[in-house]
């Protein structure tokens, strides 16, 4: 479901008519084998099922190929053309179009929001008087990612928006790095407004159509006319890959909801390795595109992040865009994942190398592998084994989470009981955001529900239950006592950490 980053920038005045994948294989040969065995490894050491890479040099597409299969128990193959979706790779299509509105003057980078959105709001007084447009596609507003406002959510993106609106900030204005997802439909409604057209067809006319993106698509809806579409897939508890269903994207949305191809994206990587031109019409001023690669909130490098850029001394977010130093190079790069999906694209400016990744398998470190060792093929650099290094990162963090597990386990206080019936625990609770959750007894067991969330609480200690959703980890689910020692609320902490007063009981 995480949508985080990396961790979770020559004319370009000829037109963009790529040659066929054979002919690039033909002119490039030898790169092209190499590359082959790169994904190959990469395939193998994951055990990833399927990809689609595209490498983009100067001007030129130099390779562009899939590899294995789209969905497992099939002989469907990856190819060139199968859409994945892109998850928070859609973010770049939205800083894209904020710079042509610059350009166009009709808005600016630092514009306040409410000058485009009158009714949009942020909970701290501070934040909601100065928040700008830079603010909100910086992850820089002080409120943290809330992705259960917009993952499998009911809302449209202006509801998602005005409910976030709701919520406190966890870290002051301005002074964070906290990747938020939410933010960026703010932008792309903002887009909508400056723009007077709604955000899809807006980016459809001004970026997909002059860079010849045709099978590039909005919603999965329109993705599933594809007889070419990849399957997501995860290792289930016995350690078996299996698919996982389509991820419901039915109204666009400008932070996740593009889904494209890995010919569609060699497009659209080669247009930001140029000056913002296509085919001889400038799209977006060089002064503007390049603001978007222009780093703009430090992401400190500790802990893991520390362990995954071993190769970079800063690491900082621009627009949609992730800027780091890597072998003394400026790399600008961004990652997507969602249900089963990894997408990861990555630029190399001053050399105007670029490599698409779309991968079909998720919590997969294998899109970030890959992309640095086709990085280091190109440069000519050094040659790192990614995949064992990220392998050995991914088991270290699976043993420190089976530990935390285990400590959290064995604070169990064993033989404790509810204070109450089981009963009483039963009702509607709410909350200003995130709307109404309930709990019903069934067969004896008290059941969670939350928009298509649900599952059985079981009783961990005192006050303390265990929420197992097939969705979410293991969620603590604490009640609390109201005034008069009835159960008034509920703290569901893990991916939501957040308080639902009980406004009603069910019987």
């Amino acid at each position: 479901m995480s949508t985080a980053p990396r961790w979770p920038g020559a004319l370009l005045g000829l037109a963009l008519c790529f040659p066929p994948a054979g002919a690039a294989a033909t002119a490039r040969a030898e790169p092209a084998a190499d590359i082959d065995a790169v994904v190959r490894d990469a395939l193998k050491a994951w055990g990833v099922p399927g990809v689609a890479v595209a490498v983009v040099r100067g001007d030129q597409v130099v390779y562009l190929k899939g590899h294995g299969l789209r969905e497992i128990g099939t002989d469907r193959r990856v190819t060139p053309d199968t859409v994945f979706p892109l998850a928070s790779c859609t973010k770049g299509f939205t800083t894209a179009l904020l710079a042509m509105l610059v350009d166009e003057g009709r808005l600016r980078w630092d514009d306040p929001v409410r000058k485009h959105l009158d009714w949009f709001h942020l909970a701290d007084s501070l934040a909601d008087r100065d928040v700008t447009l830079r603010d909100l596609v910086t992850h820089r507003t002080g409120l943290r990612g809330h992705d259960l406002l917009w993952y499998r959510s009911p809302w449209t993106p202006e509801e998602a928006v005005r409910r976030a609106g709701l919520l406190p900030l966890d870290r002051p204005f301005r002074t964070a790095f906290q990747y938020q997802s939410t933010m960026f439909t703010a932008a792309g409604l903002a887009v909508s407004a400056a723009a007077e057209r709604p955000w899809h067809v807006f980016v459809k006319e001004r970026l997909l159509d002059p860079l010849g993106m045709s099978a590039t698509v909005f919603t999965s809806t329109d993705a599933e006319k594809s007889a070419d579409r990849a399957a997501g897939h995860r290792v289930n508890e016995l350690g078996n890959v299996v698919t996982l269903p389509t991820a419901a994207m039915t109204t666009p949305d400008a932070a996740w909801t593009v889904h494209s191809t890995a010919r569609d994206l060699a497009q659209w990587v080669r247009f930001h390795l140029g000056d913002g031109r296509a085919g001889g019409k400038r799209l977006v001023s060089r002064r503007n595109l390049e603001e978007t690669h222009t780093p703009q909130m430090a992401v400190p490098l500790l802990g893991v992040e520390r362990e995954t850029h071993p190769e970079t001394v800063q690491l900082s977010y621009a627009m949609a865009w992730v800027v780091q130093d890597y072998r003394g190079e400026k790399l600008v790069s961004h990652a997507g994942a969602l249900d089963g999906i990894r997408a990861h694209l990555t630029l190399v400016p001053r050399r105007r190398l670029g490599v698409v990744v779309l991968a079909n398998m998720q919590g997969t470190r294998m899109n970030l592998a890959l992309s640095n060792a086709i990085v280091d093929h190109l440069l000519s650099a050094p040659q790192t084994d990614w995949n064992r290094l990220y392998l050995g990162l991914r088991d270290r963090e699976a043993e420190k989470a089976a530990e935390r597990a285990k400590a959290w386990r064995a604070s169990q206080v064993r033989g404790t009981t509810p204070s109450h019936a089981l009963s009483e625990y039963a009702g509607r609770y709410e909350h200003p955001a995130y709307g109404t959750a309930e709990v019903r007894i069934e067969k004896g067991v008290p059941v969670w529900r939350w928009q298509s969330f649900s599952g059985p609480l079981e009783h961990f200690h005192y006050e303390t239950f265990i929420l197992h959703d097939p969705t979410l980890p293991d969620t603590p689910v604490l009640f609390k006592p109201g005034p008069t020692g009835e159960v008034g609320s509920m703290h569901v902490q893990g991916l939501f950490d957040v308080e639902f007063r009980k406004v009603k009981a069910l019987r």
